[in-house]
């Protein structure tokens, strides 16, 4: 145990390198990254976002950031697969914690997310958040959006979310958690045009002119030609990447607020993700993880490695640009 320490979240010195937490004890930051509240200089800032006020089923994704984190502590000790390296020797990421937010006051909780994403997106390279249902998208689309103009959209989900927006009491347009592409397509933070959506298995009246890939077409296509569909709609723009465990099956993901059968196991979207390596994402989420659903942390644990290999994307995006600058 000599040169091994425990509670890598808060005695780590340095941004890099792995840790050497027992993966049963210590602190449970994301992948035992160090806690940070100035994530300056940071490739990536992991961030949770606590929040299920704008479900329309079952409740439950306000505890998905823990869920997630604590799922994520078997991830670190070893080179992360499929990727063949220690994913931290080069790529700088922090866990900022939670974003806080008034219980009481549902209705002001979007403003404080897009405030602090975009405060977050000052001082950080990247932003991964962990959710939260899906209604928290729209707020980090604005944020993203503010940054680095209109955004592509890839969605992999079990739902649309472009059924037409609420009403707020004030007259307002009221995003949630099945309208935030909505929302987001009539505030133009996305191009419907070079947005997709992958893993459809519920019917909205809307598409908002997103392309879509079906549960069924998703079930004949390989990895590799998701992949390139993918590839082919986005065009080399700008992406944000947002994934709702529920586009994968209930029999990976049952921990879930509105669950869908007929999807895609785990294994085939993390291939999916995989071939993603030259898609020029700008920041990216995992959301409607609800552990009181889950079972033996089925949902978590798949949640998390969606996590880990968006880390994976970046990293070997940093990789190479080290080698051409070589």
């Amino acid at each position: 145990m000599a040169g091994q320490s425990i509670d890598h979240a808060f005695t780590a010195t340095q941004t890099l390198g792995a840790a050497s937490d027992p993966t049963y004890a210590g602190v449970p930051s994301f992948m035992r990254r160090r806690f940070a509240k100035d994530p300056a200089g940071a490739d990536v800032t992991v961030w949770g976002i606590p929040f299920d006020a704008s479900v329309s089923n079952r409740p439950g994704t306000r505890f998905g950031p823990q869920a997630l984190r604590r799922a994520s502590m078997i991830f670190d000790n070893d080179p992360q697969y499929p990727f063949h390296a220690d994913l931290f020797e080069a790529l700088s990421v922090v866990d900022y914690g939670d974003c806080l937010l008034d219980y009481r006051l549902p209705e002001t909780a979007h403003e404080r997310m897009r405030a602090e994403a975009a405060a977050l997106l000052e001082r950080t390279g990247f932003l991964l958040t962990l959710g939260g249902d899906h209604s928290i998208t729209f707020p980090l689309l604005q944020a993203h959006a503010a940054r680095h103009g209109k955004l592509s959209l890839v969605h992999f989900d079990a739902h649309q979310d472009t059924w037409p927006l609420a009403e707020a009491a004030d007259g307002t347009p009221r995003a949630d958690h099945g309208s935030f592409v909505t929302a987001a397509l009539h505030e133009g933070l996305i191009d419907p045009a070079t947005s997709i959506q992958i893993g459809i298995r519920t019917h909205a009246p809307e598409t908002g002119g997103i392309e879509i890939l079906h549960g069924n077409e998703v079930e004949d296509l390989t990895s590799v030609e998701i992949a390139e569909r993918i590839y082919e709609r986005t065009g080399g723009t700008h992406c944000y990447l947002s994934f709702d465990i529920d586009c994968l099956d209930v029999a990976f993901a049952p921990g879930t607020g509105t669950p869908v059968s007929g999807g895609p196991s785990s294994a085939k979207m993390l291939a999916v993700l995989h071939h993603l390596k030259n898609l020029q994402i700008v920041g990216a989420d995992v959301v409607e993880v609800s552990p009181p659903y889950d079972h033996a942390d089925i949902t978590a644990i798949a949640g998390a490695t969606v996590a880990l290999y968006v880390l994976g994307i970046l990293a070997d995006k940093k990789a190479r640009a080290a080698q051409r600058g070589g």
